[in-house]
């Protein structure tokens, strides 16, 4: 294991129950205009979804800015990067810019941080070598990081982690880690790597619909895009599914494995499933074409994830 350079900065217990056990993932709210995004932010907080999460691509809004936009908009819910790309702006930059936000906001962000994928990373002119490597020289130089601003708080980091290397940076360099595209038997390896005390919030994907056929084939044009990408295919493979199972897009067994579906109660008993098998926090993402049909399912699932 590596040895802790932040011993005891953040209050892990009073990280996750500020946390909750439930919040959502996004990637459509970042495509709509920041008036319409802090809108439904501001309406899944009042939902009582407890951490919003958004992603980084190449072409989306710049993690930072759109944090800030969306932590503008709320008063109480966190707000997490899943991920920011550290190919994407130096440890400094990532470091201060997590730093301001934090204290502007009430100290209500995440810096979720994460390698990202070979093919993005050469997209935008970088050389994807020896990520673990990688991704340890860069906690490293936030560490060192000069601030001048003024810092309320540690800022909680979270590692992108799915195998046992990255699952041990995490939770000795960070407060925890963040799988995606994950299931509950993932959880549970990933807890016992990680131990009983940093925080485990995997992300599980749903498809509100009890229609089998429909579920998949919303679910496999997400499995596909994703078992094209060498980590994630590889990671599976590491859980057991062979080459059957990860063609043409997936199995139906790996589609119904990795995308939760049918009536409110269904995909709830999957959220408790990862919360059984050692989860803090379940990032929910129902698949949408919108954000708006993102909401649709958040409100329907609010009730039994919630409680609201």
């Amino acid at each position: 294991m590596e040895q802790q350079v932040r011993p005891g900065e953040v209050d892990l217990a009073r990280l996750k129950q500020r946390m909750g056990r439930v919040g959502v993932w996004s990637n459509r709210i970042g495509q709509e205009s920041a008036a319409t995004a802090g809108a439904a932010v501001s309406e899944l907080e009042d939902l009582g979804y407890g951490t919003v999460w958004v992603g980084e691509t190449p072409a989306s809004k710049e993690a930072l800015v759109h944090a800030g936009i969306l932590l503008n908009a709320t008063r109480e819910v966190m707000i997490a990067t899943g991920i920011v790309n550290i190919w994407g702006r130096d440890a400094t930059a990532a470091s201060n810019g997590a730093k301001a936000l934090a204290e502007a906001s009430g100290d209500r962000f995440i810096l979720g941080l994460g390698v990202s994928h070979a093919p993005l990373v050469s997209s935008r002119g970088h050389d994807y070598r020896r990520p673990l490597a990688a991704m340890r020289a860069y906690l490293d130089a936030m560490d060192a990081a000069p601030y001048e601003g003024p810092v309320s708080a540690p800022v909680p980091r979270m590692l992108a982690a799915l195998r046992s290397g990255m699952l041990e940076l995490a939770g000795s360099r960070t407060e925890g880690a963040h799988p995606y595209f994950v299931t509950p038997e993932h959880t549970a390896r990933a807890r016992a790597v990680l131990g009983p005390d940093p925080v485990l919030a995997p992300e599980q994907t749903v498809v509100l619909t009890t229609d089998p056929d429909r579920a998949r084939t919303i679910g496999r044009v997400f499995t596909t895009g994703y078992l094209a990408m060498p980590n994630y295919a590889n990671h599976m493979r590491a859980l057991g599914w062979d080459e059957r199972d990860l063609a043409d897009g997936g199995s139906d067994k790996l589609v119904d494995a990795i995308v939760a579906w049918g009536e409110p109660e269904q995909i709830a008993e999957r959220i408790r499933a990862h919360h059984d098998a050692g989860a803090d926090h379940v990032c929910v993402q129902p698949l949408a074409r919108t954000a708006d049909e993102q909401l649709a399912q958040l409100r329907a699932l609010a009730p039994v994830l919630t409680g609201n």
